[in-house]
C-alpha cells in the first residue's frame, strides 16, 4: 500500500513488463481513469498525464513496514481531513537522518520530508516549534521572510543534502551520458552544463546539473524526491564496457553557501583563490574547506552569487558546524527550504514536479534552447516531433497586487487557476512571497496572454488581479549571479 494516497501504481522496478495498479479507495470514480492511464502506459511507453503524485517510484526501500503501517493509518484517520497548502504530516517520521539533524533541530529548524529525509524547512527562534496550517499566511512566513532577506542582505547556508547525486565513471561515461541526456555533456574538466531529459512523448521527464571532474568522470545533480523515477530512463540506456553509474545521495551531503558575503565567508576557510577569474559561474574544483575535503560548484537554486559545497556524509556536520561559525560574525545563518522556494521564485527558476513534468513541452518551459539536435540521445525522435509544433502555453512569471493578496492575507500556492476577463487562460504551478523584491509572485502556464497583460489569479476562489512580468524580478541580468 503506498503511505499517502493509498494507491501504488507504475512498473515494478525489479521486474520487466510488470505492472501494480491497486489500492485505490473511491474505486467508482478512479478506476476507468486509472485503467486508461495504465493501458498508456504499457502499450505506449508513458501516460499522458503526469502521474507522479500516484507513482510507486516515489518511495524506496527506507519504506518499510513501520512506516508504511503508520501512514496508511495516518491516511484512512484524515482522509476526509481538509488538507492546507505546505501541511506536513509526522506519522512515521523521522524515518532517515543525516548526521547534522539533532544539529539542525537543537538550532530551532522545522522538519519537513523529503523521499524519507528529515531536512530544515525554517528555522524558530526556539527548539521544538510546529508548523501551523491554513490557507493563509502560518507563522513561519516571518522567519521565512528574514532568511530570505539575510541571504540577499549577506549570506545562507541552505542544506542541499536532498539532491539527487550520481557519479559516472569510466571510458565510456561521456558517451553514455550524451546518449542518456539532451544536451552535450561538458568537454573539459572543471565545467558544468544543464541539461534535460526527454520524456516518451517529448516532455520534459527532468533536469540535471552534470559537472565533468575528470577525463572520465562526471558528477551529476538531480531532483531528490525523483531519484526512483529518473531510474527508470537511465537503464534503457545500456552502459558502456568498463563505466560505471552509480548513486552518492547517501554518501554525499551537500549545502548551499549563497549570498553578496558568500565568496568573503568562504575565502576565510580555505586556501584555493575562489576569485571571480578564478572561480567563475558554472565551474567546479574539489577543494579543501575548513580541513573538508569537498567537491565545490559555483552554481545556486537561490539565483544569488554561491557555491554548492558537497562532502562525505560522516563530515556533514563538522562542515555544517563550521561554516555557522565562519557566518556568525558577519551575519551569515542558517536558511530553509521555504525561504529557497522563495529565492528561486524571485528569479524565475522552475523546479521539478511543478513547472518541469513529462507534460510540458521543453519550448514551453524555455528549455529547447538545451537540446543538441546534432547528436543521438534518449527519446530523441519524441522530442523532434514535439518542437515542430506551436508551444500550447508558455511558463511566465507573475506579479500579485499586495492589495489584493495583503486582504486576503494568502499568497497563490500551486494549482490557482488564471482568467483573462471571463475566460480561463492558465494555471500556477508554483506560488509564493517575494520577501527582498516586496512582491506575492507565481510562475504559472498561460495561454493567449503575454508580459505587460492583467490578469486574474484566484487565491482562495477569489480574483487577485496580477500582470506577467516580462523579466524576473531579482538579477534579471545575472551580474549578481556570475559576479
Amino acid at each position: 500500500w503506498s503511505p499517502d494516497s493509498n494507491v501504488l501504481f507504475g512498473p515494478v522496478p525489479e521486474l520487466t513488463g510488470y505492472f501494480c495498479c491497486n489500492g485505490i479507495i473511491p474505486g467508482f470514480s478512479q478506476s476507468g481513469g486509472m485503467g486508461l492511464l495504465a493501458a498508456q502506459w504499457m502499450i505506449e511507453g508513458e501516460t499522458k498525464y503526469d502521474m507522479f503524485a500516484w507513482d510507486m517510484a516515489r518511495y524506496g526501500t527506507w519504506a518499510g513496514k513501520a512506516f508504511t503501517k503508520a501512514r496508511v493509518g495516518d491516511q484512512y484517520a484524515n482522509r476526509f481531513k481538509i488538507h492546507f497548502p505546505n501541511e506536513e504530516r509526522a506519522a512515521g517520521r523521522p524515518v532517515r537522518t543525516r548526521p547534522a539533524y539533532s544539529m539542525q533541530r537543537d538550532m530551532g529548524a522545522v522538519m519537513g520530508l523529503n523521499y524519507g529525509w528529515e531536512h530544515p524547512l525554517w528555522f524558530a527562534d526556539e527548539p521544538e516549534v510546529e508548523d501551523t496550517d491554513g490557507f493563509t499566511r502560518q507563522n513561519w512566513w516571518e522567519p521565512v521572510g528574514a532568511e530570505c532577506r539575510m541571504l540577499r542582505d549577506t549570506g545562507g547556508i541552505i542544506d542541499i543534502s536532498n539532491f539527487a547525486k550520481y557519479v559516472c565513471k569510466g571510458p565510456g561515461a561521456e558517451e553514455w551520458l550524451n546518449a542518456v541526456f539532451a544536451n552535450r555533456m561538458p568537454r573539459l574538466v572543471g565545467r558544468s552544463c544543464l541539461t534535460p531529459l526527454i520524456s516518451k512523448r517529448g516532455g520534459i521527464a527532468g533536469d540535471f546539473t552534470v559537472t565533468r571532474l575528470g577525463d572520465d568522470e562526471f558528477w551529476i545533480i538531480g531532483s531528490g524526491m525523483a531519484e526512483r523515477y529518473h531510474a527508470r530512463f537511465f537503464k534503457q540506456v545500456p552502459l558502456p564496457t568498463g563505466t560505471t553509474f552509480e548513486s552518492h545521495t547517501e554518501a554525499m551531503c551537500g549545502f548551499n553557501v549563497a549570498g553578496p558575503q558568500s565568496r568573503a565567508m568562504l575565502q576565510r576557510m580555505t586556501n584555493a583563490s575562489l576569485a571571480n577569474e578564478d572561480f567563475p559561474f558554472m565551474r567546479s574544483a574539489r577543494i579543501e574547506l575548513a580541513g573538508v575535503e569537498v567537491l565545490a560548484l559555483r552554481v545556486s537554486f537561490t539565483g544569488d552569487l554561491g557555491w554548492e559545497l558537497h562532502c562525505a556524509t560522516e563530515h556533514q556536520a563538522q562542515l555544517y558546524t563550521a561554516l555557522i561559525e565562519a557566518g556568525r560574525d558577519i551575519g551569515i545563518g542558517p536558511v530553509g527550504s521555504r525561504a529557497l522556494m522563495s529565492l528561486r521564485i524571485e528569479k524565475g527558476y522552475g523546479s521539478w514536479s511543478r513547472e518541469y513534468s513529462p507534460e510540458y513541452w521543453p519550448q514551453e518551459v524555455g528549455l529547447d534552447r538545451l537540446i543538441k539536435m546534432d547528436k543521438e540521445f534518449l527519446n530523441k525522435d519524441a522530442v523532434a516531433e514535439v518542437l515542430t509544433q506551436t508551444a500550447r502555453e508558455s511558463l511566465v512569471l507573475l506579479h500579485l497586487d499586495e492589495t489584493d493578496t495583503e486582504a486576503s492575507g494568502a499568497d497563490a500556492t500551486g494549482g490557482e487557476p488564471v482568467f483573462s476577463g471571463n475566460n480561463g487562460v492558465g494555471r500556477v504551478t508554483s506560488g509564493a512571497y517575494g520577501y527582498t523584491v516586496g512582491m506575492s509572485l507565481a510562475l504559472a502556464y498561460v495561454k493567449g496572454v503575454g508580459p505587460g497583460d492583467r490578469v486574474d489569479v484566484m487565491v482562495l476562489g477569489r480574483p487577485h488581479k496580477a500582470t506577467i512580468l516580462d523579466a524576473p524580478p531579482f538579477d534579471a541580468d545575472g551580474k549578481r549571479l556570475r559576479g
